[in-house]
C-alpha cells in the first residue's frame, strides 16, 4: 500500500480481519482489531483492504494515540495538581498554632503551624476523592461493590467534618451522609 492513512480509518487485514488505525507514526501504523489487539505494522510492508477511508485529520498533523494522550494528560494534570483551586484557610487561623498537649505532664506539648496541618486536611479530602473517582471508573467492581466502598468514603468525610472550624469557604467543607 503507497498512500498514507489517517487515525480512524478501518481496514480489513488479510490474516487478522477488520480493524481501525489507531496510530500513524512516521514508519508504521498500529492498528486495533475487532477481534481483539493491537498490532504495529511497518508501513513499507502493509497490505489491507481500505473498508471506509477517515478524511477528518489532514496528513501532515501529529497524530497521538490513546495511550500517548493519556500519558501527556496525566503529566498535565500532575504537573498542575490537577486543576483544582486553591483550598484557603480560615483567616482568624491564619498565622496560628495547633498545641497537642500529652496528658502526661511530664511530656513536652507538639506546636505546629495551623497551616500545615490544615495542608494535610486538604490533602487527605482531594486523595479521597481521587480514590472515589478510581472507584466509581473501576471496570473489575462490581456496582454493589463500587456502593459498598462508596459508603465507607462517605463515613470518611462524615469523621473529617470537625475540620471544617478551619476552612474559609463553606462550598470546601467536607460533607458525610445525610439524613
Amino acid at each position: 500500500m503507497n498512500r498514507e492513512l489517517n487515525v480512524g480509518t478501518r481496514i480489513d487485514h488479510p490474516r487478522y480481519g477488520e480493524g481501525v488505525i489507531s496510530r500513524n507514526g512516521q514508519l508504521s501504523y498500529k492498528v486495533i482489531f475487532v477481534r481483539g489487539g493491537e498490532i504495529e505494522f511497518m508501513k513499507s510492508s502493509f497490505e489491507a483492504d481500505v473498508i471506509e477511508e477517515n478524511d477528518a485529520m489532514p496528513l501532515n498533523e501529529p497524530r497521538l494515540s490513546v495511550k500517548e494522550f493519556e500519558t501527556a494528560l496525566k503529566m498535565l494534570l500532575d504537573r498542575y495538581n490537577g486543576l483544582e483551586h486553591k483550598v484557603e484557610l480560615g483567616s482568624k487561623w491564619e498565622g496560628g498554632t495547633l498545641t497537642l498537649t500529652p496528658g502526661n505532664p511530664g511530656l513536652q506539648s507538639k506546636d505546629m503551624p495551623i497551616e500545615t496541618f490544615f495542608h494535610k486536611i486538604v490533602m487527605v479530602r482531594d486523595r479521597l476523592r481521587v480514590l472515589e473517582q478510581n472507584i466509581n471508573s473501576h471496570t473489575g467492581l462490581s456496582d454493589e461493590d463500587k456502593i459498598n466502598l462508596q459508603q465507607y468514603i462517605t463515613r470518611i468525610y462524615g469523621s473529617l467534618t470537625s475540620f471544617n472550624v478551619l476552612f474559609s469557604e463553606k462550598e470546601d467543607y467536607f460533607v458525610g451522609s445525610k439524613s
